[in-house]
């Protein structure tokens, strides 16, 4: 295991505990999404690009938005 495949584990450790410490459900979804790129990134060091490319579509563009848009939706029922 490379340098960089052990650096690339830790920042994924350190982004899943960064997900679960946020409070604010904006701030998780945005760091969720940080979280899904370092995924990808850890996916494609360890020599799988499709597995990396999936991931940056659907967890760091898609999850995040989804989120965001129905924490949007809950805020205006609310008013």
């Amino acid at each position: 295991m490379t340098a960089l495949q052990v650096a690339a584990l830790l920042l994924v450790a350190a982004g899943g505990t960064a997900v679960v410490a946020v409070q604010d459900p904006r701030r998780q979804a945005l760091v969720a999404g940080v979280f899904g790129l370092c995924l990808a990134i850890l996916f494609f060091l360890f020599r799988a690009p499709d597995v990396a490319i999936s991931q940056i579509v659907v967890v760091t563009v898609g999850l995040p938005l989804m989120l965001l848009l129905a924490l949007a939706a809950l805020d205006r029922e609310d008013e």
